[in-house]
Order: structure tokens, then C-alpha cells, then sequence
């Protein structure tokens, strides 16, 4: 039979996991046995602080311990339903030589699985002393026992308060153990709650507050460019979605995303048929060092298998590229180990305009998901704001492109489980002030309705 008593906030006793229901008196009774640390308590004693009674005259001592005895057998039934000896175990009666003569005591005997106080004061006394990443796991793991203030019920009863003091200086030790060893480690947001539940506790504590400061500057400088971070609100998906402030070829761990015409055109000259400030102009520029032919090529190797849609005539389209493939054709490019993913997402008309909608960007969007899935290494994506530029997908805005992107980016996560780590939406600084990010957020919420951050491993209230 296992036993657990539970003193770590509302006090419980749990018999092979079962709660067992005890009478106020009872719960009292087991309280005070347990706050006496394994010392037996006489009789006497436990009518003083149970019951609340002054020692009364001598010849009604049978009547008090008659008392005491019929709670100490309703506890007794409690901890052993199945009388297999556990009680006797357990709950012992014991005989004491006073000046008046032999005293009946009982003294609670547990052992430091079954009662939570117990095994909470053991684990923060070996995380104490062991280094950081141990340290962490074990107080980690102690917090966990936190179910609210330690014994509660009886907060103020003189018997109680050394017992209540050493277990809430404990618990003080192992959370600012905790915020140091995480913070060591590198970890400030693991640190963070457990460090305003000091503050909250200890608001006079200038140290405490300091410290949560700290750490709320150390999080906020991790953020850096970023401007919103979310895990796929998928089971066992362990894909972000991140948006950031900044430069789409300065993410140099990641594969890139560029946006093309259905004829990969890649001319620039005098900016007729690519414009020199678009997305592929910089390609040719940064990573292929201005070597635009060499881009051809590895473009022109990736469309070898693609059946392509129709070939334009010289009159009809006499600059740039006549051959065009379907929307949502994409080629993965092969840069320095990772890879550059060409999508076609717009029509270049013969007179040089490009042309798009959102069903293109989302035909775009599903054939590019479904090339990462086969050539991207399983490294992070980024992305540009892709149709916010020149393709000119005028139906949507950039919020809603934002949504759109990440909506297709989801439902891909679906299709291909292990897809990339993180899907990086990379929006221009000089777009920022245009691009409304509340409505991303709020698709999120609405995904993942109990969005709250998790709570910590000490969970007071």
C-alpha cells in the first residue's frame, strides 16, 4: 500500500493515489503529528493543540485520551484500508514516564517518499550543493511538490510555526538557487517566473528586484530584431514561427526564399525587365557575386524537369525570357550548403509587368513547402514579405500577406511533420511602420486558444 501525505499546501493524505477524505479534527490531528517532525506527542499535548483545550482535571484523563484515541482510529483507518499492517507502521503508540505518572504519545513515522515535506527537504539539499545543470533539474524537480503555502490550515498555531518558518525558508533557498543556476546557465527565461514569485513575496527585497530586472534585460536583448516568436500549434510539432526585423540575406543560418516571375527572368540592365532594387537583383549581387549568368545556370539545371507551359515569341516578348513555367514552380538552388528556393509566384507580362494574386501566392506558397520538405536540409526558412514588392499582390495587404504565409505554413507542417525547426518571416525596417502584426497574433490565440505561457515548476498562488 502507498501512502502520501501532502503538506506542501492544501494538506491531503492519498492512499495508492486515491485522496481520502478526513474530518476536519483529523486533518488536524495529522498535521500537528507531522509538524512534530517524527517526535512523539503526548496525549496531553495533541488535546492543547487539536482540540484547542487546556489540560483539564485529573480524573477526566481517560475521558480526554478516549478522545484522542477514537481520532487516532479514524487516521489509522485512513492510512491502512486494507488493515495490512501499514498503520501500526505508520502511526505508533507509544508509552512516556511523566511526573504524574505513564502518558500515552503517538508519534507519525513516514518515510521521505510519503510525506512531500520530507522528499521536498531532501532534493533542495543535494541541489544545493550540486553544480548548475544538476542543480537546476533537482530544484526543478522539488518546486514541483509546491502546491500552494506550506501547511496552510494551521498557519499561526504556536506548534506549527518552527516547522512552517524552515520549510518556507527552504522553499525561499531553492527558488533563488533555481534563478541563480538557470541564469548561469543561460537560461534567464526559465529563471524569469520563478524570480517574480521572490519579487512578489518579497517586495521589499531591493536584491530580488534587481535580480528580475536583470534577467527581464537579458530577454529583452535575446529578442533583438525579433518581433514575434510562436511554436506550430501542432501535437508533437516543434517548428517556430518567428518575424523579424531586418536584412532577408543577412539570416546566413538559413536557407532563403526569393520570389520569381513564371520565366525566372534575371536581366537587370537599365531596370526594363528586373528592377535593381528587387529581391532577385540583390541575389545576383550578394550571393553570386553580380555573376548573373552563373544564376542562370543553376536555374536553368533545376528547370530541366519541369514541364514547361507555353514559349513566347521574339515579337511578342522581345527582352528577357520567353519560356514560362506553371505558378508555384520552384527551384532549389544549391549556395555555399544551403539552399536558395526560387518560387514563381507572379506572371511577367510581355510587356515586362509583373502580375499576381493571393491563389498564385498560395499555389507559390504550397509547391515551395513541398521543395523544402525533399532539399532543405532541415534548417531554418527565411523569408521575405513575399508579394508586398513589385509582384504587386494588391488584394492583400501586408498584415494579411504576413497571415497568409503563415497560415500555408501550418498547414504544410501538417503535410510534412519534419519540415524545419523555424519558419523566419523577415520584414524590412522601412516596411515595419506599415506591416500590422496584431491580426498574426491574434491568429495564433485563436489556434491555440490557452496560448498563457505554461506555468512553472512552483506553482504558488
Amino acid at each position: 500500500m502507498r501512502i502520501q501525505v501532502k503538506v506542501l499546501g492544501p494538506v491531503r493524505l492519498d492512499v495508492d493515489g486515491i485522496p481520502v477524505r478526513l474530518t476536519p479534527l483529523t486533518t488536524r490531528l495529522l498535521v500537528r503529528l507531522v509538524a512534530a517532525e517524527g517526535e512523539a506527542v503526548p496525549v496531553r499535548q495533541l488535546r492543547r493543540d487539536v482540540w484547542g483545550l487546556a489540560d483539564g482535571p485529573r480524573h477526566l484523563d481517560q475521558r480526554n485520551r478516549n478522545e484522542v484515541q477514537k481520532r487516532v482510529l479514524e487516521l489509522r483507518r485512513a492510512l491502512d484500508p486494507g488493515q495490512d499492517g501499514t498503520a501500526a507502521r505508520v502511526l505508533r503508540t507509544e508509552q512516556q514516564v511523566t511526573v504524574h505518572g505513564p502518558e500515552t504519545a503517538y508519534r507519525l513515522v513516514l518515510r521521505s517518499e510519503e510525506l512531500d515535506s520530507a522528499r521536498f527537504t531532501t532534493v533542495v539539499g543535494a541541489a544545493l550543493l550540486a553544480p548548475p545543470a544538476t542543480a537546476a533539474h533537482e530544484l526543478d524537480e522539488a518546486l514541483r511538490l509546491i502546491r500552494g503555502r506550506p501547511l496552510a490550515e494551521v498557519n499561526g498555531e504556536t506548534f506549527a510555526d518552527p516547522f512552517i518558518r524552515r520549510l518556507t525558508a527552504l522553499l525561499d533557498s531553492a527558488r533563488r538557487e533555481l534563478v541563480r543556476v538557470q541564469a548561469d546557465l543561460g537560461r534567464p527565461d526559465l529563471a524569469l517566473p520563478v524570480a517574480e514569485l521572490i519579487v512578489r513575496d518579497h517586495p521589499d527585497d531591493l536584491d530580488a528586484a534587481r535580480t528580475l530586472d536583470t534577467l527581464r534585460a537579458a530577454l529583452r536583448a535575446r529578442h533583438g530584431a525579433e518581433l514575434l516568436r510562436h511554436r506550430v500549434p501542432l501535437p508533437g510539432q516543434r517548428a517556430d514561427v518567428v518575424l523579424v526585423r531586418g536584412d532577408l540575406f543577412e539570416q546566413t543560418d538559413c536557407n532563403l526564399v526569393v520570389g520569381f516571375t513564371d520565366t525566372f527572368d534575371t536581366e537587370t540592365d537599365q531596370d526594363i525587365v528586373i528592377s535593381r532594387d528587387s529581391v532577385q537583383s540583390q541575389l545576383v549581387d550578394r550571393l553570386f557575386g553580380g555573376r548573373r549568368r552563373l544564376l542562370d545556370e543553376k536555374l536553368k539545371a533545376g528547370l530541366r524537369t519541369v514541364q514547361a507551359v507555353g514559349t513566347e515569341t521574339a515579337r511578342a516578348k522581345p527582352r528577357g525570357r520567353r519560356v514560362r513555367y506553371p505558378v508555384g514552380t520552384t527551384v532549389a538552388v544549391p549556395v555555399d550548403g544551403r539552399r536558395i528556393f526560387a518560387v514563381a509566384y507572379s506572371r511577367l507580362g510581355n510587356d515586362l509587368v509583373a502580375r499576381s494574386g493571393d491563389e498564385d501566392l498560395r499555389a507559390g506558397l504550397d509547391r515551395l513547402w513541398a521543395s523544402v520538405a525533399v532539399h532543405g536540409l532541415f534548417r531554418p526558412v527565411a523569408v521575405p514579405l513575399i508579394g508586398s514588392g513589385l509582384a504587386r499582390v494588391t488584394d492583400l495587404d501586408r498584415s494579411q500577406l504576413v497571415a497568409l504565409i503563415v497560415d500555408s505554413f501550418i498547414a504544410a507542417c501538417r503535410r510534412y511533420p519534419a519540415l524545419t525547426p523555424e519558419l523566419r518571416i523577415v520584414v524590412r525596417p522601412e516596411d515595419l511602420a506599415s506591416t500590422d502584426l496584431s491580426p498574426v497574433e491574434r491568429r495564433f490565440h485563436e489556434l491555440v486558444p490557452d496560448l498563457e505561457p505554461a506555468p512553472g515548476p512552483d506553482r504558488v498562488e
